[in-house]
């Protein structure tokens, strides 16, 4: 086998996941659900879905058939973040970031790309884990000018989250049908990554 040979396929090898069947998850790893009492988004899980972030609804994963060959893929069931937030807990070569795009919405990079589109802002994220094991953290964004989250109601009957801006540019073209919401930060239970990509 040429040495070429052998290099080009190590990255790939080396981003298999472990004998453990799961890649190892990073320490902090956790997931997101929204508190506003008394309204329609009350306790609703943050999920990864088609590039942008919806409240309710499911998590859009995907674990190469490459992969899935060699080992179990990651459930790809929720979707966690890790360190601030500003990266989504996942497997694949290169991660995948976390940013608010010029019109304020809450977006996800594309597998193996950085891509985030000019005018993106990538923070500050910060995330406050609980001060007990099985307490409740927080989680914020604090960039261009905006202090948390909102969620706009969308044309597919769920919830887009926005960084909470009054000039953000949503779904039904008024930013005053948005519910801002506390980001509640639930520590992950599980040791492996939550998936291998969003998409």
């Amino acid at each position: 086998m040429k040495l070429a040979t052998i290099l080009s396929v190590l990255p790939m090898a080396l981003a298999l996941p472990t004998s453990s069947g799961h890649a190892k998850r990073s320490q902090g790893a956790f997931s997101v659900m929204s508190a506003r009492s008394a309204s329609p988004i009350h306790l609703l899980p943050l999920n990864a879905d088609g590039s942008y972030f919806y409240l309710g609804g499911e998590a859009s994963t995907y674990c190469p058939e490459t992969v899935s060959n060699v080992a179990p893929c990651p459930k790809g069931d929720v979707t966690a973040f890790v360190g601030t937030g500003a990266a989504l807990d996942v497997s694949v070569p290169g991660g995948q970031a976390v940013y608010v795009d010029s019109n304020g919405a809450l977006r996800f990079t594309s597998p193996h790309s950085g891509y985030m589109g000019e005018g993106a802002s990538t923070g500050p994220f910060e995330y406050k884990p609980a001060s007990s094991p099985n307490g409740i953290g927080s989680w914020v964004y604090k960039g261009q000018g905006a202090s948390g989250f909102m969620a706009c109601p969308a044309d597919n009957n769920k919830w887009q989250v926005f960084a909470s801006l009054q000039n953000a540019t949503v779904p039904q073209g008024d930013v005053s049908k948005c519910l801002g919401f506390s980001a509640l930060a639930v520590q992950a239970q599980q040791n492996a990554t939550a998936a291998w990509e969003y998409i």
